[in-house]
C-alpha cells in the first residue's frame, strides 16, 4: 500500500543534493555489561541481522528512487528487506580514542543516503577505548523527523540492565496515539478554516508589532535579515566533520538559577563564547551580533512524535560582546523578547508565524541562492529534552546521546545538544571544508563554561 509524502516531507527531497544531505543522525557510545564474552558483539549483531520483518516507517522506501523530484512521491512497503545493508559493522583503529570515534563518524554522516533501500543506516561501532562500543544511526528527514527518530530510538533500550531480549527499533511494532475527537460543535472542516483563520489573526498582530520594534530598532528584538555575513553562511561542500561535547546538568542549570535565567540561555551563551572565540581565530568575527534560530517543540509531553510540531524564534548570541556576563544579559535579553511575540498564540498560530519568520531561508534553500546572499540567521542552535535515568541495550550501560544534524547552503554549522541521565552532551555538525580544525569549538565550550562558572560563582 502506497503511502504519499506530504509537502514538508518533499522539500527535504527536492532541497537533497551532493552537498546537502537531509539526514539527521545520533550517536550513542556504550559500556558493555560486565559478563559479556569476548565475542558479545559479533553475536549480537549476527542475532540482530537474523530479523528480516521490518516495521514502519523503516520498511519504507520510495515508489521512485530514480526520481526523487518527481512532483508526487510515494512511500512503499519494501518485500525483498536486505538487512545486512542496513545493520552494518566496523571498527575503529588504535587507539580508538574519541577522535578516532569522530572522524569515522564524520565520514558516515557525509556519505548518501540510497534511496533504492528504506532511508536509513545502523552502524556498531567497535574497539573503542576500554572495551566500549558506540552505535551510529541515522535516517533520512523526508521518512521521519528527528525528535521521532530519537524517541523510537530509545524503545530499543531499558532502564533495566537485566533485560537482554528488548529488539532494536526497526523491529519494534509503533502505534500512533489517535487523537482525541474534537468537542461537539467544533468538529468538521469548517472548525479547522476557523482555527486557521484566527491563527493568521494572531499572527498578522505579532508580526505588526515585531515590525514595529525592528523599525524602533529595539535592541533586543531580532528580525528577519539582521543576521550578518558570516564565514557560517557560505557554500558547503560535501564532507562533515562532527565534535562532541558533555557537561553536568546540574552544573548548568546552577548556572541559570545563578543568572536568573533558563536553561537554555545559558545553552546559547555557552554556543555563543564558543563561536566567538573560534571567528576570531579564524579573523572571521562579524561586527554585529551572530543572529541564532532556535527551534521550539510545541507538540505535548506525550506526543509519540511524527509530523511537523516546531515552531521556531530567533535570538542575538551577541558575539560583539567580549564579557561574558554582559554577553549572557544581552542573550536573555534577547530571547525573553522572542517568546514574547509567541505568548498567547495557538499552536496552529506559532506554526504559520514560524512558517512567516523562516519564509527567506526557505526560499534560499529551495532556489539554491543559501550560501550567496545574506543569510536570515548565522547558525541553528537547538536544546532537546531527553531520557533522565540511564539507559542500557542488552545491558550495555549508554553513556551519552549525542545528535547529528543537516548543514545546509547558507547554514555550514549546526550545533544540538540533548539532555541525559544527568549530562548535556552536545552535537557539533558542519562542513568540514568551510569550517577548518571545527573540532576545537569543543575545546572552546570548556573554556566558555569555566568563564561563566567563575563569573556567577557557581563550583563545577
Amino acid at each position: 500500500m502506497a503511502k504519499r509524502l506530504s509537502p514538508s516531507d518533499m522539500i527535504f527531497l527536492y532541497s537533497e543534493s551532493r552537498e546537502v544531505m537531509n539526514h539527521v543522525g545520533g550517536l550513542l557510545p556504550f559500556t558493555p555489561p560486565e559478563d559479556a564474552p569476548p565475542d558479545w558483539m559479533r553475536s549480537l549483531v549476527d542475532e540482530i541481522r537474523q530479523d528480516r520483518k521490518l516495521f514502519p516507517p523503516w520498511n519504507l522506501k520510495l515508489k521512485n528512487p530514480d526520481f526523487i523530484r518527481a512532483p508526487v512521491q510515494h512511500w512503499v512497503e519494501d518485500d525483498h528487506i536486505d538487512i545486512d545493508y542496513h545493520v552494518r559493522r566496523s571498527a575503529l583503529p588504535s587507539p580508538g580514542d574519541e577522535r578516532e570515534l569522530g572522524v569515522l563518524v564524520s565520514r558516515l554522516h557525509g556519505n548518501p543516503i540510497d534511496f533504492h533501500y528504506p532511508p536509513w543506516e545502523t552502524h556498531f561501532i567497535e574497539r573503542l577505548e576500554g572495551g566500549r562500543f558506540a552505535i551510529y544511526t541515522k535516517m533520512h528527514h523526508a521518512l521521519i523527523d528527528g525528535f521521532t527518530g530519537m524517541r523510537l530510538l530509545q524503545k530499543s533500550l531499558s532502564t533495566d540492565p537485566s533485560v537482554r531480549d528488548t529488539p532494536l527499533f526497526f523491529a519494534q511494532h509503533h502505534p500512533m496515539k489517535v487523537k482525541a475527537a474534537a468537542a461537539e460543535g467544533d468538529s468538521g472542516p469548517w472548525a479547522v478554516v476557523r482555527e486557521q483563520l484566527d491563527a493568521a489573526r494572531d499572527v498578522g498582530n505579532v508580526l505588526r508589532d515585531l515590525w514595529r520594534s525592528v523599525r524602533d530598532r529595539e535592541e533586543d528584538v531580532v528580525g528577519p535579515l539582521q543576521a550578518p555575513k558570516c564565514i557560517l553562511n557560505g557554500r558547503i561542500g560535501k564532507n562533515r566533520r562532527f565534535a562532541t561535547q558533555r557537561y553536568s546538568l546540574e552544573h548548568v542549570k546552577a548556572l541559570a538559577k545563578a543568572a536568573g535565567g533558563t536553561l537554555n540561555d545559558i545553552v546559547l551563551a555557552l554556543c555563543a563564547g564558543t563561536l566567538r572565540r573560534f571567528l576570531m581565530e579564524l579573523r572571521e568575527l562579524p561586527d554585529r551580533p551572530l543572529v541564532a534560530m532556535i527551534p521550539v517543540n510545541i507538540r505535548p509531553r506525550d506526543d509519540p512524535g511524527g509530523g511537523n510540531a516546531v515552531g521556531s524564534i530567533l535570538a542575538s548570541l551577541a558575539t560583539d560582546i567580549d564579557d561574558p556576563m554582559k554577553r549572557l544579559d544581552a542573550i536573555m535579553n534577547s530571547t525573553r523578547r522572542a517568546k514574547e511575540q509567541l505568548q498567547g498564540l495557538s499552536r496552529s498560530a506559532i506554526l504559520q508565524y514560524s512558517a512567516v519568520m523562516l519564509l527567506p531561508s526557505g526560499l534560499q534553500h529551495l532556489t539554491g541562492t543559501g550560501g550567496r546572499v545574506r543569510p536570515q540567521f548565522n547558525v541553528v542552535i537547538s536544546n532537546v529534552p531527553g531520557p533522565e535515568h540511564p539507559l542500557y541495550f542488552r545491558g550495555a550501560r549508554l553513556e551519552a546521546v549525542y545528535p547529528l544534524s543537516i548543514p545546509i547552503h547558507g547554514q555550514a554549522l549546526n550545533i544540538t545538544c540533548q539532555s541525559y541521565a544527568g549530562t548535556l552532551d552536545f552535537g557539533f555538525t558542519g562542513c568540514r571544508d568551510t569550517l577548518p580544525r571545527m573540532q576545537r569549538l569543543a575545546v572552546y565550550m570548556g573554556e566558555t563554561l569555566n568563564q561563566l562558572s567563575v563569573a556567577l560563582n557557581v563550583q563545577p
